[in-house]
């Protein structure tokens, strides 16, 4: 059943925009959809991008009045929107624009669920990302789509990228993809625990869960250190490339890389099963006085402690319905990039070659891991544009999160056909993002300015049209909050005591 208008479209109109006069008592939201019924295209969806109330009565003089205490006649006032137009369906399921204007006088009606979901391609199941903003209406990305066309997710500190993170990874673990996961910090550990939202969860319409059986937490540190780790994590230390080597030690130098191919050359003729002690060994045969510096970096890798006979294999951590998580606390930065450098130049070649199911990397931090070119160097740069630009045609999709966009290598946030972007305020990062959106608009960059904490501008070439969506309630627990400077205690005059 058809509800009365909200409003009437006056003055001016074209095909691509309009602006409608509201209808008395009525509720007209920025960001809401709206649709018109057109001659030619039946009913039309549009979205209103701004609301504006005036008053004839309620001039500069009678507002200063009425600040001074002295009494008037109720305001006349009026509030007028103007809409973009989105489109309709034509009998091929094309989107597709009205070719004549709207006239004045047309009448504006409030979307129904099925037009904004039909016009926008919003998919009916999936990976349940949370409601459209303003209506009832559930979000889904099509999963195969996600993985293989990759996904980045840019926010600003503490506006919910880690959160909105896990919603999807809960439901690529439901979905049963094989999932490797580079935590930096030990966020994600939190999804073996059960959330204890349950007025979020009920708003959402989902049951709070734990994933236990599902993740499996590796620590390249040790057991005693990381006490949420399931197992250790080492790299394989028997007959290391030459190349595998350079990579991991970010070595560039001609000179440098002549030493190290020869060393590893003369071991190769000598010893079956050789380590990095024996190319160290064979590194201090060489008469070059820059077999130091290459001899150094080996030593300092044997050092980490990384490498071992017994390693963690690709086929160990990617299985279908696994989460694998690298939970890197308490090592270094340095060693953070040789771990994903190795690993994901393991899992890129597992997968071409499939020795291992369709899957998925997950990147938080990714600005530390592949950094803009001329901002930073890091180890783990190239392999990780290789998978963004090669990763879809075997199956290998990447998704990465940072709140720092103007940082990361503006390649690999090309590729991703997912953006999710939450409120992000720095100009670098506002300009990082405009440049690599499809279809940015004017007056985007300040929606995202807008943005509330869990709220997300969603933007894919599998939908029509940007979008905003209220981020659902995570099933399992959040991993990613901040640490309380002053508790409730402290307030209450309880006071930390130096021992």
């Amino acid at each position: 059943m058809l509800r009365g208008p909200i409003g009437v479209i006056f003055g001016d109109t074209g095909s691509l925009d309009f602006k409608f006069a509201s209808a008395d008592g009525q509720i007209i939201s920025r960001t809401g959809y709206v649709k018109v019924w057109h001659e030619s295209n039946g009913w039309v969806l549009a979205q209103v991008i701004s609301i504006t109330r005036s008053s004839e009565i309620y001039s500069l003089d009678t507002a200063i009045s009425v600040a001074e205490g002295m009494q008037v006649r109720s305001s006349d006032e009026k509030i007028v929107a103007k809409a973009n137009v989105i489109g309709s369906r034509n009998a091929q399921g094309i989107l597709v624009v009205p070719k004549t204007p709207f006239s004045p006088g047309d009448r504006v009606y409030e979307a129904d669920k099925e037009l904004v979901q039909s016009t926008l391609g919003l998919a009916q199941d999936g990976i349940y990302l949370g409601l459209l903003q303003g209506h009832d209406v559930p979000v889904h990305l099509d999963v195969n789509k996600l993985v293989q066309k990759h996904c980045s997710i840019l926010a600003r500190t503490g506006s919910g990228k880690s959160y909105t993170a896990g919603v999807i990874i809960e439901e690529l673990i439901e979905h049963d993809v094989p999932l490797l996961i580079i935590d930096p910090h030990g966020e994600y550990v939190s999804l073996r625990y059960e959330n204890t939202d349950l007025e979020g969860s009920e708003r959402f319409g989902i049951t709070p869960k734990s994933y236990r059986s599902k993740v499996v937490v590796y620590t390249p540190a040790n057991l005693t250190l990381n006490k949420e780790a399931d197992k250790v994590f080492r790299l394989d230390e028997i007959n290391l490339s030459a190349k595998s080597l350079a990579q991991m030690l970010a070595i560039d130098s001609n000179i440098q890389m002549g030493i190290l191919h020869q060393a590893v050359s003369r071991v190769k003729e000598k010893i079956e099963l050789y380590t990095i002690d024996d190319i160290i060994n064979f590194c201090k045969e060489e008469k070059s006085k820059s077999k130091w510096n290459v001899i150094n970096a080996l030593e300092s890798l044997r050092e980490t402690g990384i490498l071992s006979s017994s390693p963690t294999t690709i086929d160990e951590l990617i299985k279908k319905g696994r989460a694998s998580i690298i939970d890197m606390g308490g090592v270094t930065q340095e060693l953070q990039g040789i771990i994903v450098a190795r690993l994901c130049n393991e899992l890129f070649q597992a997968r071409k070659r499939g020795k291992i199911p369709p899957a998925m990397l997950v990147v938080e931090e990714a600005h530390n891991f592949c950094p803009e070119k001329g901002l930073e160097k890091s180890v783990s740069s190239n392999i990780l544009r290789t998978i963004a630009s090669e990763g879809r045609k075997f199956g290998l999709g990447i998704m990465v999160v940072s709140q720092r966009p103007a940082r990361i290598d503006k390649n690999i946030l090309s590729q991703c056909n997912t953006q999710i972007i939450l409120k992000v305020t720095n100009p670098n990062d506002l300009r990082a993002i405009s440049k690599g959106l499809e279809g940015f608009y004017s007056g985007m960059e300040e929606e995202i300015r807008r943005l509330q904490p869990g709220v997300a501008l969603l933007v894919s070439n599998d939908i029509e049209h940007p979008i905003i969506v209220d981020i659902r309630t995570r099933k399992s627990k959040h991993g990613g909050k901040s640490i309380p400077i002053v508790t409730k205690e402290d307030k209450r005059g309880k006071r930390w005591t130096i021992m």
